[in-house]
Order: C-alpha cells, then structure tokens, then sequence
C-alpha cells in the first residue's frame, strides 16, 4: 500500500498515514494490507477485492459512502501467453480520498506517481478520474498503433519467408485486439453512465473532459476494430497462399512421378519372358535407353503445355 498527496508546489509526495485529499494506490496487496485499508477507510472487504479478480467485469456500483468505478486497463502480457491483455482497474471515490486497486503494475498509474500527467492533483478527485480514464484510453491507442506496427513487420517477413511463428504470432496480435475490443465496449458502458451520474461530474469542464473521454475511448473501439479485421483479412490472406503453395507443389510432384513412370513401364516391358524387339540386338539396352528418353521429353513437353511444371 502507497499513499500519495500532492504538496504545495505541486508535486506528487508520499506519506504514511492517510489523510485528506490523499490518494491510495494498492498494487496487489497483502491480505494484512487489505484488511488494514477496510477498517481505516470503512470499505467492505469485498469491495477492495473487486480489482484483484481478473475476470471482474466493467462496471460503477454507488455505495453510501463511496462509489466503486471499475474500468479494463491494457497491459503487456508479463507471463508471456499472449502480446497483451487487459485486467481490472478499480477506482473507490470517497468524500476525503481516492483510491486505486490493481493486481499488477501498470504505466498508467506509473505516469501519475512519476508527475508525467500535467494538471493532476490528488484532492482534485473528480479531474483524477477523468485523468486515469483518458490516459487509460491513451493507452489503448498507444497500444493498437503497436500492433498495427508490429503486424505490419510480420507481414512484410512472411512475404520473404513463411514460417510458423510468424503466423502464430498474428494470431496473437489477433488475439490482442478481440481483448482490447470487448474491454473497450464495456469502458464505454461505464463512461456512458458516468456521463449520467451527477455525483460524478461537478463542473462544466469536469463534463467536458468526461466527453473528451467518450471520444478517445469510441477512436480506440474504432481503431481496433480496424485493425482485427485487417490482421484477420491478412491471417486468412496468407493461409490462402499456404494452401495454394502445397498445392502447386503436389501437382509438380504428381506430374515428376508420371513422367519417371514413363521409362519404368518400358523397362518393365523389355523385361517380361516373351518374344521382343530388339532382344536378339547386341545394343538393345541402348535402344532401350532412347526410346524411354523419348517417351520421357514427350511426357515433360506434355506436362508443360499443360502448366503441370
């Protein structure tokens, strides 16, 4: 558990205790730790643990003393199984703090901690949601123009070279932006609302800000949805011309087995027990080896006219 305020000259400062107009960042805390924030900031429990489920879905729950906002935040995969995912990011507003609950470090709050978001101020509680949800939107876009050039990366390799992991990393990628897209559809659920709840806008540029939100989050919606269907497109484009290379090339080896069966049929008939051309002739082997030649061309000339090669 971190405690911040920010000092007179504007700067993000930690402190110990939890006092007025602080902000509380619980970044996968301990049971201890969650049982000490429940009884001093009197929040259920259960109410903390919202934003320690990674299945918690996006949603805003008024309480009596304290609104739960809970929004999906996009994050590398640090296990590795996929490029990105996304994982819950609680936000407890009371009357005298701010608190935000994740089960994993994430940049976005990062940022604020380090003083990289202008205009932000611990006790301004309501502009503090406003800032954590529009950098969240920033960077889901930040995120998607990644993607976008990362795929387009792949694309130009696999046009050099196939190979496997590039496909299957196109699948990630793929994977990525089906998360990003289901996250950002229900951040705009609960951004919708939020537009509706009086006791989350106070003023005219609070409200303006929380469109401006809207906006970046429905560009994000937009851009992934874009970007998976140019990623799908490109993924099916690609699996074509797998296909159609394996086909090319079991034509070009159905069509080098015919032509090799040619002289074999002919050896095989100079070798039966019965009467034959050329069996008395002491050069017969060679004039074995012509004509099986001959049929050989004849049948490669076929096949090339055919378009077989």
């Amino acid at each position: 558990m971190k405690i911040y305020k920010t000092s007179e000259d504007g700067k993000q400062k930690k402190i110990k205790t939890i006092e007025d107009g602080c902000w509380i960042n619980l970044c996968s805390p301990s049971k201890s730790d969650i049982e000490l924030v429940s009884k001093m900031c009197q929040i259920e429990e259960a109410d903390i643990m919202l934003g320690l489920d990674e299945e918690e879905k996006a949603h805003i729950a008024v309480e009596d003393n304290y609104t739960i906002i809970v929004v999906d935040a996009p994050i590398k995969d640090s296990e590795g199984l996929h490029e990105f995912i996304t994982i819950p990011l609680e936000i407890i507003i009371a009357n005298s703090f701010i608190m935000t609950i994740c089960i994993y470090p994430i940049d976005l709050l990062q940022d604020f901690i380090e003083g990289r978001v202008k205009g932000f101020y611990t006790y301004k509680r309501t502009r503090f949601i406003l800032q954590l949800l529009y950098k969240n939107s920033s960077y889901f876009l930040h995120y998607l123009r990644y993607i976008d050039r990362v795929s387009n990366k792949v694309e130009r390799e696999l046009e050099i070279n196939m190979k496997n992991k590039d496909l299957l990393y196109l699948l990630e990628l793929e994977k990525s932006l089906v998360y990003f897209s289901t996250a950002l559809r229900a951040n705009e659920i609960v951004l919708e609302k939020m537009l509706r709840m009086d006791k989350i806008k106070q003023y005219q540029e609070d409200k303006e800000l929380l469109e401006d939100v809207i906006v970046e989050n429905k560009q994000a919606m937009e851009m992934a949805s874009v970007y998976s269907s140019i990623l799908g497109e490109t993924r099916d484009a690609f699996a074509s011309i797998i296909s159609n290379n394996l086909n090319t090339i079991m034509q070009r080896l159905t069509s080098i087995t015919i032509i090799l069966a040619l002289p074999t049929m002919i050896f095989s008939l100079f070798g039966m027990n019965v009467p034959l051309p050329f069996i008395n002739q002491p050069y017969a082997i060679i004039y074995i080896l012509i004509i099986s030649i001959i049929f050989v061309i004849i049948g490669f000339i076929i096949m090339v006219k055919k378009k077989m090669f």
